[in-house]
């Protein structure tokens, strides 16, 4: 048979063949005078079982399993392999549809979702001070916490920024913060005589409970912090800097 032939009989294509051959799954034939491939009645069968193992799931190195004669697993134990595997899929595709279900029953999401149920609610809670722009950035780096922490991390941090919005005035005690940071999107943070730098640092740190902190010395220096920092206006960083000296040092009290 010629290659075309081959193909044709097994139902696949003629680059699948060349493809087989040139990671020696399929062994190739002799060549007839003029130089064609000469295939015969054994590359088809062992063509076609290679057909039927990529069928069930298995990938190219696991049929070069099954096909050497001298593979250390036998096509029981690979299929078995490959069932557990289809098995944590299936559960993770479960779990996904899940969240997604929980998603759609919302009905919205906020502007950074998809985020966890927990980051959501608190999204929810603080809706009141969306239409700030230091809030629109701290919703964002929440965000980043939720996606990138552990669920204990994330579920403590969640607690804590949820805290500052306890109480009676603790929403509008943030909201305050928020437009005093706000008011720092063009100011000079080494004008000696504006005082609104301190006062941000001052009502930021009055909302913030001291445990948002990590318990080691903050490094100031360190690469996320400094990407951090760049991400607001210079004034707003350095009263963010100030806000997390007055929680260390109230902690360390």
């Amino acid at each position: 048979m010629r290659i075309g032939e081959l193909a044709t009989a097994v139902g696949v294509t003629t680059r699948t063949v060349r493809h087989y051959h040139h990671l020696g799954l399929l062994p190739e034939p002799e060549r007839l005078g003029n130089g064609y491939r000469d295939y015969t009645l054994r590359h088809a069968v062992v063509l076609a079982r290679i057909r039927r193992l990529t069928e069930l799931g298995l990938g190219l190195a696991e049929v070069r399993d099954v096909l050497a004669e001298d593979a250390g697993k036998d096509l029981v134990e690979v299929l078995t392999e490959l069932d557990e595997d289809l098995a944590r899929q299936e559960a993770a595709i479960r779990e996904q549809r899940a969240r997604l279900r929980g998603l759609i029953q919302q009905g919205s999401l906020p502007a950074e979702g998809p985020v966890s149920p927990e980051l959501a609610a608190l999204f929810s809670a603080v809706g009141q001070v969306s239409d700030s722009p230091m809030a629109a950035k701290d919703r964002e780096i929440l965000a980043l916490v939720d996606t990138s922490a552990t669920p204990e991390t994330r579920e403590q941090l969640i607690g804590l920024v949820g805290s500052a919005f306890a109480g009676p005035d603790g929403a509008e005690r943030v909201r305050a913060a928020y437009a005093l940071l706000d008011a720092l999107a063009d100011a000079d943070p080494d004008d000696p005589d504006d005082p609104r730098v301190d006062e941000a640092a001052l009502a930021l740190a009055d909302c913030l409970p001291a445990d948002l902190l990590p318990e080691a010395d903050i490094d100031h220096d360190d690469s996320f912090l400094r990407a951090f920092y760049a991400d607001f206006a210079p004034a707003q960083a350095e009263a963010i800097r100030r806000t997390l000296r007055i929680l260390t040092e109230g902690r360390n009290r």
